[in-house]
């Protein structure tokens, strides 16, 4: 199977998940002022993601200080999503759980089997998305976008911060729309 990047300045897929603190999420029905910033995490049983998402959780008044709404994604089920929730003490960060992996698989995000029991000690889903990280405009259309195939040296919140600020003041045009002969 072959994947597909999405590209910048077109709609990216549509995103409706449930939140661990009850209702929905569902991308554009009401959109970050500036942007929304949706991260895929694997999930409970990743250590990383779980620094990486405690890192988000402590710079999420500076994201919505700049009109960003954040959002941290997996396909986990709601138990596990809500103690990822828990485990970061979660309160300017949305957690939404039940991702399904045909929609990580629109995203363009890489998909992983089992490898049974992390580091610490949590079991792996069968089959769970690798990480992901897409700042959208309020029009539903892509501004950055990152995939990996594994959990390591994901893109840093602060340079993201700098990116946005950036961005906002000098009306920076999303990168990479070129689809033509090269």
């Amino acid at each position: 199977m072959t994947l597909q990047a999405l590209l910048p300045r077109h709609p990216v897929p549509a995103l409706n998940v449930p939140l661990v603190n009850g209702g929905r999420f569902v991308l554009g029905a009401a959109p970050g002022e500036k942007f929304d910033l949706v991260v895929f995490y694997r999930g409970l049983h990743c250590p990383i993601c779980s620094k990486y998402l405690l890192e988000l959780e402590r710079l999420s008044a500076d994201f919505a200080s700049r009109g960003v709404q954040v959002l941290a994604v997996s396909s986990d089920d709601e138990e596990r999503g809500r103690k990822m929730a828990e485990k970061v003490s979660a309160k300017g960060v949305q957690f939404a759980y039940g991702l399904s992996l045909k929609s990580a698989r629109q995203w363009g995000l890489y998909i992983s089997t089992s490898r049974g029991l992390t580091s610490i000690g949590i079991e792996e889903p069968e089959l769970f998305s690798e990480p992901g990280v897409f700042i959208v405009r309020p029009d539903g259309t892509l501004y950055y976008g990152a995939v990996q195939t594994m959990p390591f040296a994901r893109p840093q919140f602060a340079d993201l911060l700098g990116a946005i600020d950036f961005a906002i003041a000098k009306d920076y045009p999303a990168r990479g729309e070129y689809t033509g002969a090269v």
